[in-house]
């Protein structure tokens, strides 16, 4: 078994295709199939379901994949940390950021980590935290982002902790309120975000505490679409203040949650058993740097939890 077969099977299950798979990995369609054959015939079974416009793991594909992304991470582990041997910051971080205030929270900090280590090579992925809980826990990137709280396997670096607005048409019968609970939101039709949000479990507890019920209206998993079913009088939604910062000008108002136990509180996870890369590591330096405590005294970021 070798390791660019396993390579090209990862990247297929990834991209949904061998074309796809072919052209992330600079080499041609013909030269991916002959891989994945060739790992089925190491494997002694197949790994691959060939459906009309793409592919489906198997149950043993879906095994060599999830073992196979382990290996892959600890090859590029390997090649950063005899980088660092000889000085140089080199390698790939592999990072998952939330649909939700990743740009507000990340984009400006990518760009500055890009600054300080233009030889490390940058593979982002951007899904709702449940996704990312998952690529964290197969392997397929060492850091993600998800809400608190985050399951006990992973490692965990606050980055934001902030009250919820919610989200409604201007002239709704809650505009002017300087705050709203949850049995006011529950009165209304309620837009939700898809079922890979983390956000729609801590919304749906917090209700079930209070013996509330939200009316579904739709689901998105685009804020901006969410803001836009809003603002045509589809329903109310919640989403985390900052969301807001960046749109302006759109006939919704944003009025604050006041409930203690439903933050948006985000941070980054990485598995508890794994050894992170140096350029993951050098991530979460600038992280913790960034989101460090603020002057006052007032936490912004918690602190390392390690395993």
């Amino acid at each position: 078994m070798e390791l660019r077969h396993v390579e090209a099977l990862v990247e297929v299950a990834r991209c949904g295709g061998f074309m796809a798979a072919a052209k992330a990995l600079a080499t041609t369609q013909p030269t991916i199939s002959k891989a994945v054959r060739q790992l089925e015939h190491d494997c002694g079974a197949v790994l691959l379901t060939r459906l009309g416009r793409g592919v489906r793991l198997t149950e043993a594909g879906e095994a060599v994949a999830r073992r196979g992304a382990a290996m892959l991470a600890e090859r590029e582990h390997l090649r950063a940390e005899l980088s660092g041997l000889k000085g140089l910051a080199t390698g790939r971080l592999r990072l998952g950021i939330p649909a939700l205030g990743g740009g507000v929270l990340f984009a400006p900090l990518v760009a500055k980590f890009r600054r300080l280590y233009p030889h490390i090579e940058i593979e982002l992925r951007q899904h709702g935290s449940v996704r990312l809980q998952e690529a964290v826990r197969a392997g397929e990137i060492e850091l993600g982002a998800t809400l608190a709280p985050a399951p006990d396997e992973f490692g965990w670096q606050q980055v934001c902790d902030e009250s919820l607005v919610a989200l409604m048409p201007a002239g709704h019968a809650l505009d002017g309120r300087k705050t709203v609970k949850l049995k006011d939101v529950a009165a209304s039709p309620f837009v939700y975000f898809e079922h890979e949000f983390v956000l729609n479990g801590l919304i749906e507890s917090a209700c079930r505490r209070r013996g509330l019920v939200l009316t579904e209206a739709a689901r998105s998993g685009s804020a901006d679409f969410i803001v836009a079913l809003v603002a045509a009088g589809l329903g109310l939604a919640l989403l985390p203040r900052l969301e807001m910062t960046t749109r302006s000008g759109l006939p919704v108002r944003a009025v604050e949650l006041a409930e203690s136990d439903l933050r948006w509180t985000l941070g980054l996870i990485w598995r508890r058993d794994a050894v992170l890369s140096p350029p993951a590591e050098r991530w979460l330096a600038l992280v913790r740097e960034q989101f460090k405590p603020a002057a006052t005294g007032k936490p912004s970021a918690a602190p390392v939890r390690r395993g």
